[in-house]
């Protein structure tokens, strides 16, 4: 084996060569580009879009830096292939002969699908362990029965790299997710490499690598559909900030970076919601009866008026009174609603009509007083040639550049605006919602259908942030206002410059044009610049080139179409967080990644079909997966039982690793259950060395016990946002979700289970959070279904 351990670190040494070399031209490259002054506008966006394109290259060749190749396939045919995080070529053999195969590519494929019962066409496969750039161990399998026997356990198991994957599964967490790319078994392979189109659902039980699967399928989407998803983007949504931090190290260790992480609580741009609020409340914002309050919600901002409305104008340093019937706003509001348009796109229509109506009135008394309608009427008809010469109308009569100069002056005057700021006022998503939590009386005229306990939950006053569940309600209320015209600060910011620039290249031209001397005028055939350029074209040339990826616009813009969206712990989203989700991604290009046993959230879903059926009706592919890494068979047996009683036809994933060590509990006096939780941290600390300890408790007692443990055990941390990499962290079971530890020391399950009509699936949770040890400490009796 040593002798192989040299040949496979010659090769090693060769592909890393290359990829520093690969690094120094694209670094040399960049550095050149740089340099370059670009003269004209074009020349500018090509500079940094190079740029960009090339900073992009040296980010994903130092991502690969740790374990740039991991494993070989040697075939049947005498080929041999080595599979790695990217793909290097010989460039230097003229005919790019491969030195790495990307383990997206299909050439990669057989190393993960590859059996001794099905060896597609490989006669040795070779796991690749490596420490920096030094090969520290081989695992071969040879797959050609007729020249080794197979091991009756590796046949049975169905693991591709049976040493490698538990070598990996028994490592101590660092506080970050690690890729699997070494170590994707075939019916993650299968998932991984589903096509992009349409939506997909992986269900699988605790520590079955959902997560992993759906961070590698977002790997391998890119790789193999990148034309279509590098400008469209892909987004991954999350359970929390600390799952999303758990897992930022993934993608960019497999060389992408064109991914937008986020919460559901991110989806809205120039908000980041992090409120928190009872599930209760959360679980009334998510229901989809949420849309119709909103609408009426909105419809009550359309005001009509109960009697006439006086209007003070300003004509020429007199004031006039001008009177708006309750009839004419209401034919003005009905006619900005016949149009269908969103509320602020059918502001202006509205406003039209009301500054019409206001014309006529004053037209109407600045005219000659016996012949006024008359003269109203044909103006408004476009008629005024056949009262040109009536003799009777006189000398008042005004002309059509007379109505509209008044129409104009109408349209500007502080008194008409503020009424149509009254009767139809332009809104964001932000100022609707606030206003409708904040007012009793409009919750109970837009919200009929909600009791009154249920209205005077959602009542608020607008300070203090924004919850994730307020996020769907804001992305519908600004549907119903702008519908998909972008909404956030970088977009009113960016149309903002842009009409700056106009403005300035506007008076530049002016300039320019009244510098002409006659004698240029005279001559019709002599160009200038103000005969070649618009102010529109000469601004955007004065526009400061600033490259941002697909992701990073997309971040920024509430119309965003992702080309595909990634969901993880999709089964705790709302209805309304799943319409919001739906706009964005119309081609229903989507992943969805979770287990309907682990719904905790009050407004979350019981089945798939529940969610997906009123998008794409049965139009939707179902993968299992089946296999537990995480979790060892001795805690998934106390984890079984608690799953029968959420689901007895549920079968608990399959473990494929026993530890040797059976979880505990301990009953404790409640005046003695801080001082031996310190305890038993201390203990597990101890076991697990630099390993990482999770404390989960019941929400009600994370900040008291929470302080207590962080005062007794330096680096501890607590709550929601933590870093993972502190070695003892005390967290809620919802904080929790996703996330995995090498102990953890359960504390009150039947606070848990009671804490919530869900209460059982939490406790499930918190159950299979471990990699190795369980602990649970109690005051109370244990569950009944909790069985040690």
């Amino acid at each position: 084996m040593s002798n192989d351990v040299e040949l496979e670190q010659e090769h090693l040494d060769l592909l890393y060569g290359h990829l520093d070399d690969l690094r120094e031209r694209a670094t040399a490259r960049l550095g050149q580009t740089r340099k370059e002054r670009g003269s004209t506008h074009q020349a500018m966006s090509e500079r940094d879009s190079m740029s960009a394109m090339l900073i992009d290259q040296i980010e994903r060749y130092n991502a690969v830096e740790h374990g740039l190749c991991f494993g070989r396939i040697d075939g049947l045919d005498g080929v041999v292939r080595y599979i790695g995080r990217i793909g290097l070529f010989d460039e230097k053999s003229g005919d790019h002969v491969p030195l790495l195969t990307d383990w997206r590519a299909p050439a990669a494929r057989p190393f993960y699908l590859a059996t001794a019962a099905s060896p597609e066409g490989v006669r040795r496969r070779r796991h690749i362990r490596t420490r920096g750039r030094k090969v520290t161990d081989l695992d071969d399998e040879v797959l050609d029965l007729d020249i080794a026997n197979v091991t009756a356990g590796r046949t049975l198991s169905g693991l591709a790299g049976e040493a490698t994957l538990l070598a990996a599964v028994n490592a101590r967490r660092t506080g970050r997710m690690s890729d699997i790319v070494e170590t994707i078994q075939a019916e993650q392979d299968v998932v991984i490499r589903t096509d992009l189109s349409g939506a997909l659902v992986v269900q699988g039980g605790p520590g079955t690598g959902k997560t992993a699967v759906a961070l590698h399928r977002a790997a391998y989407l890119l790789y193999t559909f990148r034309e279509i998803l590098e400008t469209r983007a892909v987004l991954i949504v999350g359970p929390n900030d600390t799952f999303l931090r758990y897992i930022s190290q993934v993608l960019p260790s497999l060389a992408e970076t064109g991914v937008l992480l986020c919460t559901v609580g991110d989806l809205f741009p120039g908000v980041t919601a992090r409120r928190e609020e009872p599930a209760a409340v959360a679980e009334i914002k998510g229901r989809k009866i949420m849309v119709d309050v909103l609408r009426k919600a909105l419809d009550d901002r359309q005001r009509q008026p109960t009697k006439r409305i006086p209007i003070e104008i300003d004509r020429q340093g007199n004031r006039e009174t001008l009177y708006l019937e309750p009839g004419e706003a209401k034919r003005a509001r009905n006619l900005a609603r016949a149009t269908k348009k969103p509320h602020n796109v059918a502001r202006p229509i509205f406003e039209k009509e009301i500054v019409a109506v206001l014309t006529g009135k004053l037209t109407e008394k600045l005219g000659d007083d016996p012949f006024a309608d008359i003269t109203r009427a044909a103006f408004e008809s476009g008629r005024k040639d056949e009262y040109a010469n009536t003799e009777d109308i006189g000398d008042n009569v005004l002309d059509q550049a007379d109505v509209e100069e008044i129409r104009k002056s109408l349209a500007k005057e502080p008194e008409v605006l503020a009424v149509c700021d009254w009767l139809w006022p332009v809104l964001t998503a932000q100022q609707l919602v606030a206003a409708l939590y904040a007012s009793p009386d409009r919750l109970e005229s837009a919200a009929p259908q909600l009791t009154a306990g249920e209205r005077a939950a959602l009542r608020r006053e607008p300070r203090g942030g924004w919850t994730p569940a307020d996020v769907p309600l804001l992305d519908e209320a600004a549907e119903l206002l702008d519908g998909d015209k972008p909404v956030s600060d970088e977009f009113v910011i960016e149309e903002r410059e842009r009409l700056a620039r106009r403005e300035y290249a506007e008076g530049a031209l002016e300039i320019l044009k009244g510098s002409r001397s006659l004698d240029d005028e005279e001559d019709p055939e002599y160009l200038s610049a103000t005969d070649l350029l618009d102010a529109a074209d000469l601004g955007e040339r004065q526009r400061t080139i600033s490259f941002v990826t697909a992701a990073q616009r997309a971040a920024a813009d509430r119309s965003w179409a992702f080309g595909h969206v990634i969901v993880d712990e999709a089964q705790e989203l709302s209805p309304m967080a799943w319409r919001l989700l739906m706009r964005r991604c119309p081609s229903r290009s989507m992943t969805l990644v979770g287990d309907v046993a682990q719904t905790g959230d009050l407004s979350g879903a019981p089945s798939w079909d529940s969610i997906l059926s009123p998008y794409v009706a049965d139009r939707w592919r179902l993968a299992e997966l089946t296999v537990n890494y995480r979790t060892p068979s001795e805690i998934m047996a106390v984890a079984g039982h608690v799953l029968a009683t959420i689901d007895p036809t549920m079968s608990p994933p399959r473990s494929v690793r026993d530890t040797g060590v059976p979880p505990w509990a301990e009953r404790v006096d409640a005046d003695k259950l801080v001082d031996r939780l310190v305890d038993a941290i201390r203990a597990e600390t101890a076991v697990v060395g630099d390993g990482r300890v999770g404390v989960l408790v019941p929400a009600e007692r994370v900040a008291t016990l929470g302080a207590a443990v962080a005062s007794a055990i330096e680096g501890t941390a607590v709550g929601a946002g933590v870093d993972l990499v502190s070695p003892v962290v005390v967290l809620t079971v919802k904080q929790a979700k996703g996330l995995e530890f090498d102990s953890v020391l359960l504390v009150e399950p039947a606070e848990i289970l009671d804490g919530s009509p869900r209460g059982a699936s939490d406790l499930y949770v918190a159950l299979t959070r471990a990699t190795q040890r369980l602990g649970i400490l109690h005051t109370a009796p244990l569950p009944e279904a909790v069985k040690i």
